[in-house]
């Protein structure tokens, strides 16, 4: 997501936690608006936000030694090998959203590395027509999965956006929030595609990244690079929308993606 575009907080911290309802979705939490208006009301937790704690979660991503062609077919041999993470809470851990739960599968070879977005979905939010031939700004404003890589553990407010759409459209940028720098003409030279299966309610992202794309070291086993996963889902304006991330970002009244200082690690093993 596009740092200064801001995003109305999933939580207030003063007590009512706002919580968006989707189609379908049937979920109910403490401080929801009711369908006459009114507004139910909050527990005692519901001003309760989680605490970032060091080092945070961490994903482990496997060796693989000859690289396989990218599909979004989670059963194929391209992922048997995978680690997998999932997402199924709002940013601030508050939130939870069981049947959007999302999988991640992740490995690596000694060029790239390759992720898998697994996504339940309700009804798909999609910018139209598709147009995969160059960056589409503004993919944030509709159904996206996102992931931030960073290799520099000095200076964290340098680092690499990738997003996808389930159109296949995709945006990726180079982050430097030292220098309000969102670089769009940057190319990371990755290969994404996107699937949807209209059938089942779930919809695919596939990535193969260049590892040098974000660090000019070289990678190998035991390396930790700095990430989070994020999936944002849903209808209409930002209130209304589902903000998922991996690692709970635990921060109200800004871009709940956006913060670097909370960011999870990213392990390549052998």
């Amino acid at each position: 997501m596009y740092f200064p575009r801001l995003v109305v907080s999933l939580v207030v911290a003063v007590g009512i936690a706002l919580v968006w309802r989707a189609s379908g979705l049937g979920f109910s939490a403490p401080g929801r608006f009711l369908p006459d208006g009114t507004q139910s009301a909050p527990t005692a937790n519901a001003a309760k936000v989680c605490e970032f704690s060091t080092p945070g979660a961490s994903l482990s991503a496997p060796y693989v030694a000859q690289p396989p062609v990218l599909n979004t077919n989670p059963h194929s041999p391209t992922w048997s090998h995978a680690s997998s993470a999932w997402m199924e809470k709002d940013c601030t851990h508050r939130i939870d959203y069981p049947k959007l739960r999302t999988e991640v599968r992740a490995f690596w070879t000694d060029s790239d590395l390759y992720l898998l977005f697994i996504s339940p979905y309700y009804e798909l939010n999609l910018w139209l027509p598709p147009d995969n031939s160059k960056d589409r700004l503004k993919l944030w404003d509709r159904d996206v999965v996102e992931f931030f890589l960073g290799d520099n553990w000095t200076n964290i407010n340098v680092y690499r956006e990738f997003e996808i759409a389930p159109t296949g459209d995709w945006v990726d940028l180079a982050i430097d929030r030292d220098h309000d720098r969102y670089d769009a003409e940057w190319n990371s030279g990755w290969e994404r595609q996107g699937r949807i299966d209209k059938k089942n309610h779930i919809w695919y992202a596939a990535a193969r990244v260049p590892l040098h794309s974000v660090s000019e070291k070289k990678v190998g086993a035991g390396t930790k690079w700095r990430v989070n996963l994020y999936r944002i889902d849903g209808l209409g304006a930002d209130p209304q929308r589902r903000f998922l991330c991996w690692q709970p970002t635990c921060v109200v009244n800004r871009d709940p993606n956006h913060v670097p200082e909370h960011f999870g690690t990213l392990i390549f093993v052998q």
